[in-house]
């Protein structure tokens, strides 16, 4: 059964029609249930807080009969005497009451030093509350419509992990209006999991592995971490290390002193001095050298380094997010990655799910994406037809949430911001090459030729399909002249003319 979208039916039907509880079970659930106070054991007390009437009596009744201890309040006020009044293990709290909203008591209950659990509840699922939430003690976060079995389930848990809000640390109190963690777009459970991780660990000093698919979505969230982190006021410092040749990397990282090589004809700072007092993410680490590796392990460990060609230690405080979309225990079991490093950048792992494992987040991707991309500065946003969503929905996305913002864009373009319907969408393998890690192919022993090739000739053959076969009409829109087309096509066996004769382009 779900409860906040449609009447409720007794509480007996659902309960025959939700869980059914062993005797294992059973016993499991009633030393959940159960806490010591004084020496004895008690029904553990839970305060449920919902200006719905309907919506807190069925909790109420459904948790009283697991064996807790239910007191119900309405109100934000409400909610700020009972808690001191009833000490309750754990409140279960909406975050749209009448009078204030939850993450304002959840900040007032912290101001009193009230520590209890808390389970927020709401129709209205954001990245930034789910973070702020977590960031001010709530242990999990619930979204509006829900099951009975998973409010069990999330309660349960809730018990489950409590010794873990002794390491939750206060974070700032108002996000600013325009929070970069909204850029973090996705209600799923997989999602939710991120945004408590993060809020765990936003504050703290450790180190982060993001892991995860190619356009995924990683370099959102370190923007996500570094944005709640100490180190916000401090700059963010992104270094993509497959854009780098290797002989520069250690250059653009730890800078080089006058001389130091052909061409350093003066000093420069590297990517860490100017990430002192903020955040280095270092996007793609298990593509950097086993020389260059040796060198970040010293920073992680002394917090300082040498300069290329230089004897002087730098001091460096700064906050490391690194990124990968490779499986570094792989890695390092083929000896091409530091162990020691690793561990040492292991601290925090977050896995970002690819797109396909978690397509109910499509749709509010999809409308985020139509807002960002119109047609003209002051166009509103386009419309989605219904059968283009779900097109949307039903493809696997190899290109993760990367391919469907430029898929997006292009089908606001093609469709003049108007309403997008399946035609305006390029979803087959023609379209899938941007979006092909690079890595990838170079792991597969392609080399540069080859791949220019392979996009040289799918391009060709797009421009022809577009215009009819009209090679005319081909050569103006990729910008080359008609010999250059032909040359071309000659060169990648496409030189047949087409059955369409090019008309206007003789005229």
């Amino acid at each position: 059964m779900t409860i906040g979208s449609k009447p409720r039916r007794g509480l007996e039907a659902t309960r025959n029609g939700g869980m059914i509880h062993g005797d294992a079970q059973g016993d499991a659930q009633m030393a959940q249930t159960e806490t010591e106070k004084d020496g004895a054991k008690v029904a553990k007390r839970i305060l449920v807080a919902d200006d719905d009437e309907s919506i807190r009596s069925l909790l109420a009744t459904l948790l009283s009969a697991e064996g807790y201890e239910i007191s119900e309040v309405k109100s934000g006020q409400e909610v700020l005497r009972a808690v001191p009044q009833v000490d309750p293990d754990l409140l279960v709290l909406d975050l749209r009451l009448p009078d204030m909203d939850g993450i304002e008591i959840l900040r007032r209950l912290r101001g009193q030093e009230q520590n209890v659990a808390v389970l927020m509840l709401t129709a209205f699922g954001t990245a930034s509350t789910a973070i702020e939430a977590t960031k001010l003690g709530a242990q999990d976060y619930l979204s509006k419509p829900f099951e009975i079995d998973d409010v069990l389930l999330r309660v349960n848990r809730v018990f489950e992990l409590q010794s873990l809000a002794s390491e939750v640390r206060k974070l700032r109190h108002q996000l600013d209006a325009r929070d970069l963690s909204e850029r973090m777009i996705g209600n799923t459970r997989k999602m939710q999991e991120i945004y408590k991780t993060i809020g765990m660990i936003a504050q703290s000093d450790a180190n982060v592995l993001v892991t995860g698919e190619t356009g995924a979505g990683k370099e959102v969230v370190a923007d996500t971490i570094h944005f709640h982190s100490n180190y916000r006021q401090g700059p963010l410092v992104k270094v993509n290390l497959t854009a780098l040749p290797e002989t520069l990397v250690e250059s653009e990282l730890f800078g080089h002193e006058k001389g130091s090589f052909t061409n350093a004809i003066a000093q420069r700072k590297g990517r860490f001095e100017m990430a002192h007092k903020g955040t280095i993410f270092l996007d793609e680490i298990g593509d950097m050298t086993l020389s260059t590796q040796r060198k970040l392990l010293r920073v992680l460990q002394d917090k300082q380094f040498e300069r290329v060609g230089g004897s002087v230690p730098v001091k460096v405080d700064c906050r490391i997010i690194a990124a990968t979309n490779k499986n570094l225990k792989e890695e390092v079991d083929a000896g091409r990655f530091r162990e020691d490093l690793y561990y040492r950048l292991n601290v925090v792992t977050i896995f970002v799910p690819p797109l396909r494992e978690r397509k109910d987040d499509i749709p509010r991707l999809v409308e985020h994406f139509l807002t960002k991309f119109r047609y003209t500065p002051k166009s509103p946003p386009a419309r989605i037809a219904e059968e283009a969503m779900q097109t949307l929905i039903s493809y696997d996305w190899p290109g993760n949430v990367r391919q469907l913002e430029h898929t997006v864009e292009r089908a606001v373009i093609m469709a003049r911001g108007g309403v997008i319907t399946s035609q305006h969408l390029r979803l087959d393998d023609t379209e899938e090459l941007s979006f092909v890690d690079i890595n990838q192919r170079l792991q597969r022993g392609e080399s540069l030729p080859q791949v220019v090739a392979d996009v040289e000739q799918k391009m060709l053959g797009r421009a022809l399909e577009r215009n009819g076969g009209n090679r005319h009409a081909a050569s103006r829109l990729l910008g080359i002249d008609i010999a250059t087309l032909e040359q071309k096509l000659s060169e990648h066996g496409m030189g047949a003319k087409s059955r369409t004769e090019d008309v206007d382009g003789e005229q």
